[in-house]
């Protein structure tokens, strides 16, 4: 299968000294869904916020597709960065806005700013928006700001709306660990579903391991920013396991 995502010596070094990510190198084929285990400060965040250009790498490569994400300046960062779906921890939504509002902001990337900070949507924008409140089991909370919702409601908001960006790749950091673990099996159901129909890879930071061993169908563990595992959700041993989550020699002071 084809790279829908590739890293190549990735590699991350905070100000302050510390080594988020220590030449990376990983490739995610379209439609699977790879689960990211590690101790905090393992450089989870930082590997999934690099891979997309949130956060500038200090060396390496990312693509998606074919497009390379590092190195694009301009308009060419603002294309290579709509290819990356991403949904926050802490939902990162418009408390105002009402649901398909807040959906419908993921459209931008195909509009341009100046449509959608006027909020001239086009009616497939809404469609579109609509179509993924619907996958989520929203649609009858269209209406409603989300400020009204719970918890779980928000962050399949969150979820709709990388949806409705329609990426080439979807990343997910930490998307569960404030929910229940009901609430977390359907979010990560709704996107290993999402990425297995439309041939979207799907990388997440999982907050557990019998969750990474359920829904994923590879596992990779990171330790202080080195990958020390690689390989199907099905052979995680307990040695890899205690690899994964070994203290480090030198340990980050925090996750980045």
């Amino acid at each position: 299968m084809t790279a829908a995502v590739r890293l190549e010596s990735l590699r991350k070094v905070f100000p302050d000294g510390t080594v988020g990510l220590d030449d990376v190198s990983l490739e995610v084929p379209a439609g699977q869904f790879v689960a990211i285990l590690g101790r905090s400060g393992a450089g989870k965040s930082t590997l999934l916020r690099c891979a997309s250009r949130l956060v500038e790498p200090t060396s390496g490569r990312s693509f998606i597709g074919d497009l390379e994400v590092t190195g694009a300046r301009g308009r060419g960062l603002a294309r290579a960065r709509a290819r990356a779906g991403f949904v926050f921890q802490q939902f990162n939504l418009i408390r105002s806005y009402t649901c398909l509002e807040n959906v419908l902001i993921a459209r931008i990337s195909h509009n341009g700013w100046l449509r959608g900070l006027i909020g001239l949507w086009t009616p497939r924008d809404h469609e579109i928006a609509r179509r993924c409140l619907d996958e989520v089991g929203l649609s009858a909370k269209i209406d409603t700001p989300v400020r009204s919702l719970s918890g779980g409601q928000q962050q399949r908001v969150a979820v709709a709306r990388a949806f409705a960006q329609e990426p080439s790749a979807l990343f997910a950091d930490e998307p569960t660990a404030s929910l229940d673990p009901n609430l977390a099996s359907t979010v990560l159901s709704m996107l290993k579903d999402y990425g297995r129909s439309r041939g979207v890879p799907v990388l997440v930071n999982v907050h557990t391991i019998e969750h990474a061993r359920r829904y994923a169908d590879r596992i990779i563990g990171l330790s202080a920013g080195r990958l020390v595992h690689d390989g199907p959700a099905s052979e995680l041993s307990d040695e890899a396991v205690e690899a994964i989550y070994a203290a480090p020699q030198s340990r980050p002071p925090e996750d980045h």
